[in-house]
């Protein structure tokens, strides 16, 4: 089912990026109803549009047919955001969003490997830990900067889908605090800009015993080929994965912001210490 949707956001995406003709900064379409194409259901379409109408950062909306599906198009800008979130030392990737559907993919992904909490570093806006927490995984958002954890706090209050959100540096935080079980670290920023991230949360998770053993790790990967000396394979994270002696358990393919305007999209690479 996981695949399916997955398959199904790309081919909305695909056909979107075809037909939208506006210069919104920010851009993404939801569907109003479940389709052959995107078969995600009545109520999590609900509230994945709750969001975006609870999200400040989403300025207007209109429908579009795509792929013979009724969709609700969110045009937003995310400039203030953005700014507010490099200004920080330790800062590790700007405030890029996924598109709210490839959260949503993710959060049933998590949830079909038995993902039991969810714990989003660099949370932005919030929108993984919001579609955990949506699909019954228990969920904390970490973020650095404290409008956009303002932010967060203000759409759970509004939609009533009530996550956890934290303002912390994750590179610091104390994971033994949440009382975490089988939990899924979603980790973002591309290779080579997230790596000094990844790595440091993936360190700070290993030291503690029970977490080790039950964690999984969703990197944000890439298709790209690059010329470079490291080790570029596994969608980029090669050298991280084969440090740590991760294996993969799954990859799914999603639009993101970046590649809204690109025939290649995001690969999230699922890992873990244990083999599925």
């Amino acid at each position: 089912m996981t695949q399916d949707i997955s398959e199904g956001v790309v081919r909305i995406k695909k056909e979107f990026s075809e037909k939208y003709q506006g210069n919104a900064h920010l851009h993404e379409a939801i569907p109003l109803e479940t389709s052959d194409i995107l078969p995600i259901s009545e109520n999590d379409l609900n509230n994945l549009h709750d969001f975006a109408k609870s999200n400040p950062i989403y300025e207007n909306s209109f429908e579009m047919s795509i792929c013979d599906v009724r969709c609700l198009v969110y045009e937003g800008d995310i400039n203030n955001y953005w700014l507010d979130s490099i200004k920080h030392d330790t800062s590790y990737a700007p405030f890029y969003p996924t598109w709210i559907l490839s959260a949503h993919s993710l959060a049933t992904q998590a949830k079909s490997i038995g993902v039991e909490n969810a714990v989003d570093i660099g949370s932005g806006d919030g929108r993984i830990a919001y579609c955990c927490q949506a699909v019954g995984i228990k969920s904390h958002g970490i973020e650095i900067d404290e409008n956009l954890v303002e932010l967060q706090k203000s759409i759970a209050n509004k939609t009533g889908i009530s996550f956890d959100a934290i303002l912390a540096d994750a590179t610091q935080f104390d994971y033994t605090s949440l009382e975490l079980s089988r939990p899924g670290f979603f980790i973002g920023g591309l290779p080579e800009v997230g790596e000094i991230l990844a790595k440091s949360i993936i360190e700070r998770v290993s030291m503690i015993k029970n977490l080790k053993e039950s964690s999984t790790f969703v990197l944000t990967g890439t298709n790209a080929k690059r010329k470079t000396s490291r080790n570029f394979s596994k969608w980029g994270w090669g050298t991280l994965i084969d440090s740590f002696g991760l294996n993969v358990i799954s990859t799914i393919t999603l639009p993101t912001r970046w590649t809204v305007d690109q025939p290649i999209d995001t690969p999230y690479v699922f890992t873990s210490y244990r083999e599925n």
